[in-house]
């Protein structure tokens, strides 16, 4: 079985040695991702906006793998502070509308104190 690693180089992925995502057996594993724009290592102060990047990372990971946010099947959302959900469900619409995942949504610390979202996912590969 083939194993595709893909990063988008943060300097996380780097520091902790682990990949953005992981294709293997048919199957897109993308890691916890936040809403930091890799490019230029910056964050929004906005959760709003931070879910939207989150969401423009997840998918630019997903594309290099062969797959998009319609091939997603399971998606954990984790959040410091629940009250920034409904802050990013909007993102969340457009992201998931049409695939509607198996969520769950839970309350954890972050890396970061900026970090107000992050979101992992699992996506099967298109036939």
């Amino acid at each position: 079985m083939t194993r595709k690693l893909i990063s988008q180089g943060s300097r996380f992925e780097a520091e902790f040695a682990y990949s953005r995502a992981v294709v293997t057996g048919g199957w897109v594993f993308v890691a916890g991702t936040t809403g930091y724009d890799y490019s230029t290592m910056t964050i929004s102060e906005d959760a709003a906006e931070q879910a939207r990047q989150t969401f423009r990372n997840i998918e630019a990971a997903l594309k290099e793998a062969g797959a998009g946010l319609d091939d997603v099947v399971r998606v954990h959302y984790i959040l410091p502070d629940p009250a920034d959900f409904p802050a990013c469900a909007p993102a969340i619409r457009e992201a998931f509308g049409t695939a509607r995942p198996a969520a769950t949504m839970l309350v954890a610390g972050l890396l970061d104190k900026a970090m107000k979202i992050e979101i992992e996912v699992t996506a099967k590969l298109p036939d």
